[in-house]
C-alpha cells in the first residue's frame, strides 16, 4: 500500500459556520465561482480507507483515529521495512 486515503466528512453548514476567510459567502454571492459544495459539484471518495465523520467525532478523536488505524493495518511498520531496504 503506498498511500493511505483519509476522508474528513464535513456537512456544508459546518464548512460554512468554521470559514475564518468568509470564501463560502463570497462564492454564495457570486464573488468567487467554482467553489466546491456551491457552485461547483463535490464527488465523496468511492472507497477511502478510513472515514473521519465530524458530525459525529470533535477534532482530538478524529486526530487520534488517524494512528491507530495506522498501526491497525501496520502500515507505519510496513513503511520502515520499505525504507530499510533501499
Amino acid at each position: 500500500m503506498k498511500y493511505i486515503e483519509v476522508y474528513v466528512k464535513f456537512d456544508l453548514e459546518e464548512c460554512m459556520r468554521r470559514d475564518p476567510k468568509g470564501l463560502y459567502k463570497k462564492a454564495q454571492t457570486g464573488i468567487i465561482v467554482n467553489y466546491t459544495g456551491i457552485s461547483s459539484l463535490f464527488e465523496e471518495p468511492d472507497n477511502p480507507d478510513l472515514i473521519l465523520d465530524t458530525s459525529d467525532l470533535n477534532i482530538d478523536d478524529s486526530v487520534a483515529r488517524v494512528p491507530v488505524y495506522l498501526k491497525v493495518i501496520d502500515f507505519l511498520k510496513d513503511s520502515r521495512m520499505r525504507n530499510n531496504k533501499t
